[in-house]
């Protein structure tokens, strides 16, 4: 399916969660609400691959699930909060994640946090 380009398109990093990444992300989404069972967490871990086809992800969502990769997911249409049932999976948080994108390590991460005036968590 061919998008029409949008002005916020063209902002670094930015990716708008609009009707079009919705419908993107509609897959990827849907199985990362199926987390909230832990059988199904179990399942996941247990064969990534078959488990991300049961809920028919592309071939770069699925890569992008498999290494983990919350901007690239982001960009598949993934939404953040879907997201952050995944990355509980992988033992992350969101530290973890906001480092990984932002390409700093996590003590940076919260050393930046501190450094604006934020508590750390």
């Amino acid at each position: 399916m061919a998008w029409s380009k949008k002005d916020y398109d063209d902002i670094p990093g930015t990716f708008v969660f609009d009707g079009r990444r919705s419908t993107m992300g509609w897959p990827l989404n849907k199985m990362c609400m199926s987390f909230n069972s832990e059988a199904n967490r179990a399942e996941f871990k247990d064969d990534v691959d078959g488990y991300c086809r049961r809920f028919n992800l592309s071939e770069d969502q699925i890569q992008a699930v498999k290494d983990m990769n919350a901007l690239q997911l982001m960009e598949l249409g993934g939404n953040i909060y879907y997201l952050a049932k995944l990355i509980g999976v992988y033992g992350l948080n969101v530290q973890d994640v906001g480092a990984q994108m932002r390409g700093i390590t996590v003590d940076e991460f919260k050393a930046m946090l501190i450094a604006q005036g934020q508590e750390e968590v």
